[in-house]
Formats: C-alpha cells, sequence, structure tokens
C-alpha cells in the first residue's frame, strides 16, 4: 500500500527556473545577445553548457553560483508539502524527474535539509572540472519524437517503475506533479487509478486542457493545484482511505 510522488523541479518544488536563475552570477545580471539567441528548441542542455563556459570564462566559482542557487524560494507551501511527505516516508515513494541538473538540484535540497525526502532524482548529470567550469550532459537518449533531445520523462518513468516491479514493489497510486510542457508525456502514460497535477496557469495544464478539447482525454484523474498546500490536502485525503 504505498503511493508514487513523481515531481518535477523547476516551477513545481522551486517557484522559479534554476537554469535561468543562475544568469544572476553573469557580469550585470545578464547574457550576451549571442549567447542568448544561441538557444535551439529541443537543446537545452547543449545551451546550458554555453551559458556555464561563459560564467568561466568570467570568473564565476562554485562558492558563488552555490550561494546565488540557495536563495532560489521554493513554491508557496512547498515547505510544508516536503515536510510532511518525510514524516509518512512508509507511505510515499517520491521522486524528481527534471530538466535541470544534479548540482543545482543537489545544492538547492541538501541547504534546505530535504534531500532525504527523495529516493531518487532523475536530471542531467552535471559536475565541476579541473578548471573549476561547471559541465552539464544530457541525462540519456531516447527516440521520443515530443520530447527534447536529453529528456523523456515518459521513458525516466517507465523504467523507474519497471525496476520496482523487479524488486516486488508496486504503486496503489501515481501522482504526477508538474508544470511544464515536458511533463505531458509522462503523465500521457498515467493508468485510470493515478492522478496528474499540474499547475494552475503553467503549460501543463493548458495542454492537458486543449487534449481534452480534442476529444483525447488523459487516463487518468487530473487536479490542478495552485499552491502546494492543495497537493498536501488531496495527499491528507488519500492516507485517510
Amino acid at each position: 500500500m504505498k503511493f508514487l510522488l513523481v515531481f518535477d523541479f523547476d516551477h513545481t518544488i522551486i517557484d522559479e527556473n534554476s537554469d535561468t536563475w543562475i544568469v544572476k552570477c553573469a557580469p550585470d545580471r545578464k547574457l550576451p545577445n549571442g549567447l542568448r539567441n544561441s538557444y535551439q528548441p529541443g537543446h537545452w542542455t547543449e545551451y546550458m553548457g554555453r551559458v556555464f563556459v561563459y560564467l568561466g570564462d568570467k570568473g564565476v566559482k562554485e562558492e558563488e553560483m552555490k550561494r546565488t542557487m540557495t536563495t532560489i524560494p521554493f513554491t508557496v507551501g512547498m515547505i510544508d508539502l516536503l515536510g510532511f511527505i518525510g514524516e509518512n516516508k512508509e507511505l510515499f515513494d517520491c521522486i524528481i524527474v527534471s530538466d535541470s541538473n544534479t548540482v543545482f538540484i543537489d545544492w538547492i535540497l541538501k541547504a534546505a535539509d530535504f534531500h532525504d525526502v527523495f529516493d531518487e532524482v532523475f536530471t542531467n548529470p552535471a559536475a565541476f572540472n579541473s578548471s573549476g567550469y561547471l559541465t552539464v550532459q544530457n541525462f540519456h537518449s531516447h527516440h521520443c519524437a515530443k520530447c527534447p533531445k536529453n529528456l523523456c520523462k515518459r521513458k525516466v518513468l517507465k523504467e523507474f517503475l519497471d525496476k520496482q516491479l523487479e524488486r516486488g514493489i508496486s504503486y496503489t497510486q501515481i501522482v504526477y506533479i508538474g508544470d511544464g510542457g515536458n511533463d505531458l508525456c509522462p503523465v500521457m502514460c498515467l493508468k485510470k487509478n493515478d492522478i496528474a497535477m499540474p499547475r494552475q496557469g503553467y503549460t501543463l495544464e493548458k495542454k492537458i486542457s486543449q487534449l481534452a478539447q480534442d476529444l483525447s482525454p488523459l487516463q487518468c484523474s487530473v487536479l490542478v493545484w495552485s499552491s502546494a498546500s492543495d497537493i498536501m490536502s488531496y495527499l491528507k485525503l488519500l492516507i485517510k482511505e
């Protein structure tokens, strides 16, 4: 009798995009136009690689990056929600699937003492190289036409569930909490008993509404949230049942 909670990170756990927040470390807190305009759709990780090279060239060190990243605010109610999940870990397995990177997520969760709430974090691997530059790689390769080149969240979720089944663990319900367009692909593979929780006013909610209008609604239930206390209310109901 266990529930699986799947969280996106940017604009879900934290109330900002960690990749754009790091720009606060750049001279004048902005990137040169040429670099900013070099992003190509579906190739965000490569773009961030160039941003990190630029920051390294400008002498931005690991400590300064870490200080900046740990000032990102959590989404309203999220600190209470993660505390609640932490107190009920016997009922909840909890994972993050994110297009951010291991270094940023690690810093932010450890600074707030939430590292132990999550069983696994699936995100782009990052590390500081011998020159002190932050480097980032694609999480995996995949053949999904809907997703960015570096990460298909559906593939991550399916592989995680398969691995858990091999260990004899299956879930009563999957609760998927996210906000972005790249959260639609995993949400589309959820079953009738599962629940998708898109953040109100963000891309995922709009894409789910569009599916319903196109008469191809999701199999799972949908519950929109605007504050993490909405998510907590739902989880409290779940564990009462």
